[in-house]
């Protein structure tokens, strides 16, 4: 299993999913669905991260992988049901620099979309924390992040949460944390069947 979050960019100089990724690669409940802790990476913001930490994450051949990036504008944790292959050329990334293309992968599909899980995940989230499905994922990182992993043979998610409160950000994020690995589980759970490997 994968975890993935991000790193400060412009705007954001602290981001949160960082903080709930690092709890989340510390659950119990997951641990035990995973035979194992986690593998977790912090990407810099950066397209350059695409290839020298994505990639090689992806390489090491997760059973399945849940990405967590910040949408500052948005209230709710938002379901990521697709990647699409565009970029934006007016926001730079932490680095200062801009995508190269306004496509991802010239000779790409036009979107890649999240399996089944994702709208398990929509439905387990729901009572818990305020959640809604999203079909726009953006064109900065998270997007070019979640478009480079979904096409690859296994369970991927990506999730975007809000900023958090200016009080009580800990328990917030631990929250979210304990919503989010009832989602990998359902990730895993996607894998095995598709391996057919009973489910936990």
């Amino acid at each position: 299993m994968l975890i993935t979050a991000f790193g400060p960019f412009p705007g954001m100089p602290v981001n949160p999913s960082e903080a709930v990724a690092r709890l989340l690669a510390r659950s119990p409940r997951l641990a035990l669905a995973a035979g194992g802790r986690p593998a977790l990476r912090i990407l810099p913001t950066a397209y350059a991260a695409l290839a020298t930490h994505l990639e090689p994450a992806l390489a090491e051949a997760p059973a399945a992988v849940l990405m967590i990036g910040v949408a500052g504008r948005s209230r709710r944790v938002r379901v990521e049901m697709r990647a699409v292959n565009r970029a934006s050329r007016l926001f730079p990334d932490a680095g200062g620099r801009l995508a190269a293309h306004l496509t991802l992968e010239p000779e790409g599909p036009f979107q890649r979309r999240a399996g089944p899980a994702a709208v398990k995940a929509l439905a387990q989230l729901r009572g818990r924390i305020p959640v809604r499905s999203s079909r726009d994922a953006g064109r900065y990182l998270c997007n070019a992040s979640y478009y480079r992993a979904l096409a690859g043979p296994v369970p991927v998610l990506f999730l975007h949460i809000p900023r958090p409160p200016r009080s009580g950000a800990r328990a917030w994020a631990q929250r979210l944390a304990a919503a989010f690995a009832e989602v990998a589980v359902l990730l895993l759970r996607e894998a095995r069947g598709r391996t057919g490997v009973p489910p936990p």
